[in-house]
């Protein structure tokens, strides 16, 4: 597999008059999706073509990832403004569903989920030499799960290493500062619920900003896990947390749930039996945003997120579920409204952090006609904002004067 992409990516770069000293972070135009050109196709023979027709030829790697099996595309980089997935794909096709956006800063992403495994077996990207259009073709071929098993994982090239797989450098505050980090959740290529026109990733983004500014005011220091409309893994969140040396986590979203008749906002603490149902089913959703943009999750260690999950009880769990209380309090005080069961539990792996006090917040739910119409409105987002800013502060005093019982 890595032959295959470094041939192509060769051939790239000569075709476009460079010499192959030229790296792929020197490539950084943004090349434009033709949808009405470009698709997936089945043909005979266990035969898959996939064709995205560009403005221009970009860099580019291909791999394939099991566990479900996942063929991955990374650009560098690529506008796909005006392609949607029903575009590409065909209902009952061996490509059952595809999903591309922005990863990184200067990096875009692909990802195919297969109907059933399929190996690539030619790669290229064809470019105009008159007009420079570009054409990235190809073409898969059903493959055997031993086969597929065998060839997958992510390319081993340092330059192309993603950067999910290493937290970003956050600032550390003062020793004497009280520091929160804010999760919004999703981004990037994982765009979370959608309704309406209105996406997760973008609106949790906006209510961000606007919460750490009402914290800031009071005096507290403030770290976003991100900063823009980028990917960042579940592990990198926590990550980004504990180098902050966050004193709390808040995992900011605002999901789209059918089950149970989910509306108002609800906080979530770390649990490995959820409080019910649909509170299992959006855990289970959260929790495969790593697999959703394509990360490699073979070397995930179940034991060591076990020990996670039983220190996070035994000396955050407490705490918590204190600051889940008071949260729930602040946002009630500010209007709400409030789901009616306000405090849940279930395994969010993005709260299995064993030191630091960490709650999910679900501001409202997208398929809520309610919370649609309250989420778009940004007078009802600085209330909703104040509220859980007051909830953080009266958590923060209340746990300093535990402090020293806790101790003895």
């Amino acid at each position: 597999m890595k032959r295959i992409f470094l041939n192509h990516f060769l051939g790239l770069v000569c075709a476009l008059g460079l010499t192959p000293q030229v790296t792929a972070q020197e490539l950084t135009a943004l090349a434009r999706v033709d949808a009405q050109a470009s698709g997936i196709a089945d043909g005979w023979f266990g035969r898959t073509d996939l064709t995205l027709h560009l403005s221009q030829g970009v860099p580019f790697r291909v791999f394939t990832l099991d566990a479900p099996p996942r063929l991955v595309v990374d650009f560098r980089e690529v506008d796909f403004d005006g392609l949607s997935a029903q575009d590409l794909i065909q209902p009952g096709g061996r490509i059952a569903s595809v999903r591309f956006g922005a990863f990184q800063p200067g990096w875009s992403r692909l990802v195919a989920d297969m109907a059933e495994p399929m190996l690539p077996q030619e790669i290229g990207m064809p470019v105009d030499p008159d007009t420079g259009r570009a054409r990235l073709e190809i073409s898969l071929k059903t493959a055997s799960p031993a086969a597929f098993t065998a060839a997958a994982g992510t390319a081993p090239d340092p330059d192309w290493t993603p950067a999910f797989l290493s937290a970003a450098a956050v600032p550390r505050p003062g020793a004497d500062r009280f520091t929160v980090v804010l999760d919004p959740g999703h981004g990037g290529i994982d765009p979370g619920a959608e309704r309406e026109g209105v996406n997760e990733k973008e609106l949790m983004l906006s209510f961000a900003r606007t919460l750490a500014e009402a914290l800031r005011r009071s005096g507290v220091e403030v770290v976003l896990t991100r900063e823009e409309d980028v990917f960042v893994s579940l592990q990198s969140r926590v990550a980004i947390a504990h180098r902050a040396e966050g004193d709390l986590f808040i995992s900011l979203h605002a999901d789209s749930l059918e089950q149970g008749g989910a509306a108002g906002a609800t906080v979530y603490t770390l649990s490995d039996e959820a409080s019910d149902a649909a509170t299992e089913h959006l855990a289970a959703r959260h929790n495969r945003s790593d697999i959703i943009a394509g990360a490699d999750l073979t070397g995930s260690d179940d034991q060591v997120a076990q020990v996670l999950l039983d220190l996070a009880r035994q000396e955050t769990g407490p705490r918590s579920a204190l600051l889940a209380m008071h949260l729930a309090e602040g946002m009630a005080g500010a209007g709400g409204p409030m789901n009616r069961r306000p405090l849940r539990e279930a395994g969010f792996s993005v709260l299995k952090s064993a030191d630091i006090p960490s709650v999910l917040i679900e501001i409202g739910f997208l398929s809520s006609r309610r919370d649609l119409a309250n989420l778009g409105d940004p007078v009802w987002r600085q209330g909703m904002a104040r509220g859980i800013a007051s909830g953080v502060l009266s958590w923060r005093d209340a746990d300093a004067a535990r402090a020293p019982l806790v101790r003895q």
